[in-house]
């Protein structure tokens, strides 16, 4: 069961490789890697180093997301949420591989608006993370992890039941503001309060348990 996460991964990974090598004799020295708001390049690096920041950072979130169950102290291991935990791990390789692949279609002279590929992409996986939120057991690495919700696992779940709502909801309506032609700014209000309406209330839910008497 936990192969096949790795298998894709693989295999996500050799596809941005095997593309590199293709796209590289017809990318220019220095290769766009990051635009502004206004679809400009703003940050350029040298080709070579697409091997890096594509194949070679896609097999880095393998392998280090392969050592982290291994580091989790007891009572706040990965190994109890593993399918969702490899789940993440294939969303976010894959999220690295869209990226990449923006990158090399642009690098080559296609027309593309970088600015907005980006930002849905950065929606969607948001609100695909949301619904993975539900499923995610206390531990340091991944989730809402908030000083109130790993002090007590009824926080942390009816914290993470709410970040699954909130996320999905603000992935989607910064799907919706990306396709209606907005700017990143408006988008990222709307992901920032998804982001923190579970934060103040975690905080919120384990003080009425604290007065409560319930911790």
């Amino acid at each position: 069961m936990t192969g096949k996460y790795y298998l894709v991964g693989i295999l996500l990974t050799a596809a941005a490789l095997a593309a590199t090598m293709v796209a590289y004799p017809h990318l220019p020295s220095s290769v766009a890697t990051h635009w502004n708001m206004h679809d400009q390049p703003n940050g350029y690096t040298e080709k070579w180093a697409l091997f890096l920041i594509g194949p070679g950072f896609m097999a880095g979130v393998m392998l280090g997301m392969y050592f982290l169950p291994w580091l989790s102290p007891k009572n706040f291991q990965v190994d109890s949420f593993r399918s969702t935990y490899l789940q993440i791990m294939l969303m976010l390789v894959s999220m690295v591989a869209y990226f990449y692949a923006i990158a090399l279609w642009a690098g080559v002279g296609h027309p593309l608006n970088v600015s907005r590929a980006i930002v849905g992409g950065v929606c969607l996986l948001i609100a695909m993370l949301g619904n993975l939120m539900g499923k995610i057991r206390r531990n340091f690495y991944i989730g809402v992890r908030t000083p109130w919700a790993l002090a007590n696992e009824r926080v942390w779940n009816a914290t993470h039941r709410c970040a699954a709502k909130t996320l999905v909801a603000g992935g989607v309506a910064g799907l919706a503001l990306t396709a209606a032609g907005l700017d990143g700014r408006p988008v990222f209000v709307v992901l920032l309060a998804a982001a923190l309406v579970p934060v103040v209330y975690s905080l919120v839910f384990y003080k009425q348990l604290e007065r409560r008497g319930e911790l």
